[in-house]
């Protein structure tokens, strides 16, 4: 058979040059790997058609659900009085996470604090009830998400390495929660500590709808680390 002939075959079943030029890679775009603007071939109701892995990476993310997606890095803290979070997005989030790396206080033997907003960071709640840590009723002006465990700033003491959640925050029907879910503390004792086998945090005592958050130590600056934002998808 011909070219001639094997076009007048294809052509009789309905494909088009544009369709067989995708597939033959006449707009290809990418490397053996997949990359940033490589495309993908995809039959769109009986149309083939090329996209990108971009869009195809933004398709996936709206239907699976509980993935956990970088946000932010606050960058390498110095010597900083507090360090706020205000991407919140109750279109994409259900939860947060805050992974503590190697978080270090400026004062020795002070305590790791916790606030949270619902007015994007303008201010954050303090009073003297709006806060329970957990199993305890009495009224907090701040959440202790490793207890009562203090962290120390000595040669050789490296704070805090800890993942801290905030639960429900978009959910006005429910309190937020701040919940450490695994890491280890340095005390200003030298001693080293795990909330592993003991869950500490606490909640907010109004609901509304929480759109940042603010860490801090008890006394004294942040003397240096790095936290990292975390979302959980929703789906």
């Amino acid at each position: 058979m011909s070219r001639q002939e094997k076009l007048a075959a294809l052509a009789s079943t309905g494909v088009t040059k544009a369709e067989l030029d995708n597939i033959d890679g006449g707009t290809a775009r990418g490397t053996t790997a997949i990359a940033d603007g490589d495309g993908v071939l995809i039959n769109d109701a009986g149309t083939m058609r090329m996209t990108s892995v971009e869009t195809m990476a933004t398709y996936m993310g709206t239907k699976v659900g509980g993935l956990k997606e970088f946000i932010v890095s606050s960058g390498s803290i110095s010597n900083a009085a507090t360090q706020a979070f205000t991407q919140f997005d109750s279109s994409k989030y259900v939860h947060y996470l805050f992974e503590f790396r190697l978080v270090i206080p400026a004062t020795d033997n002070v305590l790791l604090g916790v606030r949270t907003s619902s007015n994007g960071g303008s201010s954050y709640d303090s009073g003297s009830d709006n806060y329970h840590n957990l199993g305890n009723t009495a009224d907090v002006n701040v959440i202790d998400p490793f207890g009562t465990n203090t962290f120390g700033s000595d040669s050789g003491e490296l704070g805090v390495s800890l993942d801290i959640e905030c639960r429900l925050p978009h959910v006005t029907s429910s309190y937020t929660y701040i919940i450490s879910s695994g890491g280890v503390g340095h005390d200003h004792n030298n001693r080293i500590y795990s909330n592993n086998y003991v869950t500490y945090g606490g909640s907010r005592q109004a609901t509304a709808n929480v759109n940042a958050i603010q860490f801090f130590f008890s006394s004294g600056n942040i003397e240096s680390g790095e936290i990292r934002m975390y979302g959980i998808k929703d789906s």
